[in-house]
């Protein structure tokens, strides 16, 4: 062993009682993929082999797209990206003042903690059930699938947000303070600065992530592409699926590569 390894400190070591609390955890998530393992029948993998002519079969069909109504294509992905657009902006504008009643530092706790059973409600609820509240009041066509990404994403971008308040530095916020600032000048002038970079690219990952979600809303109605998509899986029209599952691809690459550029601006 030379000098220079010598003088290299050797990793700390554990004591089992310090790894105790890691065990159990690594351990008990072992035991519900074991416990988990025959109710989701993960046992029927072995049908991606037996079954693979019917699958060789369906994917033929796959690499012949039609693009005969490419037009019509094109303009439901635009209305699907528009649907995500003002989805995520209005989960912007719920996610801002929520997230900031969130967060610990920043909201007393008699309003932090209802609030956060709030996000909790608003997140947990799925977007089709969401959607179809909204169809019942709107009816059919794309405001609903607005409305319906617009609470979901509303309570992501909440927690997100009040995270990213809860991690900024004190010394900036205790500035303000000092000039005699109101409660409401200390978070305008000492915390959204720290924290605008980071909720912009938080609202950027939710709406390419919208950009997806909107698609299946299509499924109840709420407009877009996904309707399209969905006429073309139920009627067997695997040509025409092609063609609509290779536009929704350009499409989401296309937001995800610009988002990118947004974002390496930002952060």
């Amino acid at each position: 062993m030379t000098e220079a390894a010598a003088d290299i400190a050797s990793p700390p070591q554990r004591s089992l009682a310090q790894r105790a609390p890691d065990l159990l955890v690594w351990g008990a998530v072992i035991v519900l993929l074991v416990v988990g393992f025959k109710p989701v029948e993960m046992g029927h993998v072995t049908k991606l082999f037996t079954n693979s002519e019917n699958m060789r079969q369906f994917g033929s069909e796959l690499l012949k797209p039609d693009f005969g109504d490419w037009k019509l294509y094109v303009a439901q992905m635009w209305l699907t990206v528009q649907i995500a657009m003002w989805g995520t902006f209005l989960a912007v504008i719920i996610a801002v003042p929520f997230g900031l009643a969130c967060a610990k530092n920043v909201s007393p706790t008699w309003l932090q903690q209802p609030m956060r059973l709030l996000m909790n409600l608003l997140r947990s609820v799925p977007d089709l059930v969401v959607g179809t509240l909204f169809l019942v009041a709107v009816g059919l066509g794309p405001f609903a699938g607005v409305m319906a990404l617009a609470i979901g994403t509303g309570g992501v971008l909440a927690k997100l947000f009040s995270e990213a308040v809860e991690s900024i530095d004190k010394g900036p916020v205790e500035g303000v303070r000092a000039t005699g600032a109101a409660p409401l000048q200390e978070v305008i002038w000492g915390v959204i600065p720290q924290v605008a970079p980071l909720w912009t690219s938080y609202a950027l990952y939710r709406f390419e992530s919208n950009s997806r979600s909107a698609t299946v809303l299509g499924l109840i109605g709420a407009g877009g592409i996904g309707q399209l998509l969905f006429d073309a899986l139920n009627g067997f029209a695997y040509q025409k699926l092609s063609a609509i599952v290779i536009v929704i691809i350009v499409a989401v690459t296309l937001i995800d590569l610009l988002s990118q550029a947004m974002r390496s601006r930002l952060l």
